[in-house]
Formats: C-alpha cells, structure tokens, sequence
C-alpha cells in the first residue's frame, strides 16, 4: 500500500515554532513530527510515501529526500495551497489505483505498529474510507467535542450533537474512486468523507494507545509529556 502524508499546512497555530521551519519539522523530544509520522509507515512496510510541499518546501524536500523507508516523492503546492482534499486529488497520479493511505505529519500515535490494525482492517468490498479514531478520553492535546460516533463499525457524524465519543486521529485508508469528479482546486476531505458516509461505505476503526494532537505549543508540551 502506499501511503501520502499532508505536510503543506502553514502550521500558523504553531506561533514561533513555525517562523523559520515548516511545522512538520517541529521536533517532539528531539525528533521531527515528519520523521515520527514516516517511521510509522515504515513500521508496516509501506514501501513509498508522497510528502506534499508548500511552505519553506526546499527544507522539507532536503530532509527527507534520502529516506528508504519508505522511499519519498513529493507532490508540489509551492503554487496554491490545496487543503487536504485538493492535496491528495492533486496528488493520486502518484498514488495509484488501489487503496492508499492518508495520514497527518501532525499528529503522534502511540503504541507499537500504530498502523497494523487501519492496514488490517480495510476491506475493500465493503469499504471506501476507513478511519482511525481514538476516545476523546486517549486524545492528549485536544479540547474540542469529538468527532464520530460509531455505529457498529460504520461512521457516524457527530452533527448536531453536543459532542461524540471519538475523535478522528489523522490516519485513514481511501479508495480513489472517491475522488471522482471532485472539483479543481482546494477543498477538504470532508467531501469524499460525506460520499463515503451516504454509501454505506464508511468505517471506524480504534487505535489502541493513545494519541497527541501537536497542533499548538501547548499540544507539543503535552505530547513530549506523554512520550517521555
């Protein structure tokens, strides 16, 4: 499976941290939230990522371009920055026919092979968008209401809830053929995520450990807590 990792974000929430350096150079612990979330890949053998580019892209390029595993190419927004939707249809000349991974440079999981159960448990008969989620209780650095209720394993928007169990950890598994017919330019994943819901096709699945969201200062300063 191959896999596309989002690093385009400004990172503006990031303050100082991202002055000189794009936010998925921020180190957590000495090690940079780039590095942390290829490594994952690498863990369950996915042989090629795609990296998008936008802000300070040279840095961003010149540090991983000699990675191995998994191997790195990079889709470029130098240009126009395309949200996450955009990023990725702009990106699966790359990626191919089959299902692939999406996964946030943002974000940490933690717990050994943090991928192995998403990879596991995508079914591509019966799926289009499978979602790593965690319990709001295991999410370290996150102050909003939730995302997703599950029913059975099926993915259920919060809507006018109040709030929801679970919270979307930047992981997923989509087909290509959501992204059919999109339209040019930027817009988010929550598109296909919605065609995927209407079908019947989309599916939760939980991550054991838990997870930090390293969004702000603030969220940096408990994930290092929560690592070390």
């Amino acid at each position: 499976m191959r896999a596309m990792v989002l690093a385009a974000g400004l990172g503006t929430r990031m303050r100082h941290l991202t002055a000189d350096r794009p936010k998925p150079m921020v180190p957590v612990l000495g090690r940079p939230l780039i590095d942390r979330t290829l490594d994952r890949l690498g863990e369950i053998g996915v042989g090629e990522a795609v990296v998008n580019l936008h802000y300070r892209p040279d840095m961003l390029r010149a540090h991983v371009s000699g990675r191995k595993a998994p191997g790195v190419v990079f889709s470029d927004e130098t240009g126009l920055l395309l949200e996450t939707g955009g990023g990725v249809a702009k990106a699966l000349p790359l990626l191919g026919d089959a299902p692939f991974m999406v996964v946030n440079s943002d974000n940490i999981w933690i717990g050994e092979d943090a991928f192995a159960p998403l990879a596991a448990g995508w079914d591509a008969g019966a799926m289009d968008a499978l979602l790593m989620l965690v319990p709001v209780e295991r999410a370290v650095g996150y102050s909003r209401a939730g995302d997703f209720f599950l029913g059975g394993e099926k993915l259920i928007r919060r809507g006018d809830a109040p709030s929801a169990p679970y919270v979307f950890t930047g992981a997923q598994i989509l087909s290509p053929s959501l992204f059919d017919d999109v339209p040019e330019g930027p817009f988010s994943l929550n598109l296909v995520w919605d065609r995927a819901i209407a079908a019947g096709r989309a599916f939760g699945i939980v991550h054991p450990g838990a997870w930090c969201d390293v969004g702000t200062p603030e969220g940096l300063a408990e994930a290092e807590e929560a690592l070390g």
